[in-house]
């Protein structure tokens, strides 16, 4: 269902975008990274986030962590990963596949200023081997332009 979930918001929001379903998982960051040849830093992974009462998704670079004291100052208390049950409640999409696409309702979505370095990001497409390729403003766009730095990068 996720997966055609994406498919259906991508077909009325953005019908130039294509969902790209590949035999290989592309569940991990690093697997994902392989299937598309390029840096890891180029999946754009999307978290599942609670502050306070407020549930939302942070879209960042792959190879960058959630860290608690940008969070703290960005979103205004203590960041909580979700677990998968909520994840999928939140989302519809199963952990490996959480993509800011065809979600069940509207939420507040994030983009970490992390990903700001590159043109071309792939997020997830709603499932654990689906990928959507677009350039970083169209995805601003389609998640409602809202930037954080949130995130820690690699070292």
């Amino acid at each position: 269902m996720s997966l055609s979930s994406v498919q259906a918001d991508l077909a009325t929001r953005a019908p130039d975008l294509e969902v790209i379903v590949t035999e290989a998982s592309t569940a991990t960051v690093q697997l994902a990274a392989e299937v598309h040849g390029v840096e890891p830093g180029q999946i754009a992974k999307t978290l599942c986030i609670r502050v306070k009462d407020e549930e939302f998704l942070l879209v960042t670079r792959g190879d960058a962590r959630l860290d608690n004291q940008k969070s703290k100052t960005a979103f205004g208390g203590r960041p909580r990963m979700l677990g998968a049950e909520d994840v999928l409640r939140l989302t519809s999409h199963q952990v490996g596949g959480v993509c800011p696409f065809g979600l069940p309702a509207p939420l507040p979505i994030y983009l970490d200023t992390s990903l700001k370095i590159y043109d071309i990001v792939i997020p997830a497409g709603g499932d654990t081997h689906a990928s959507v390729k677009l350039t970083l403003d169209r995805l601003a766009e389609l998640c409602g332009n809202q930037w954080v730095d949130a995130c820690q990068l690699p070292e």
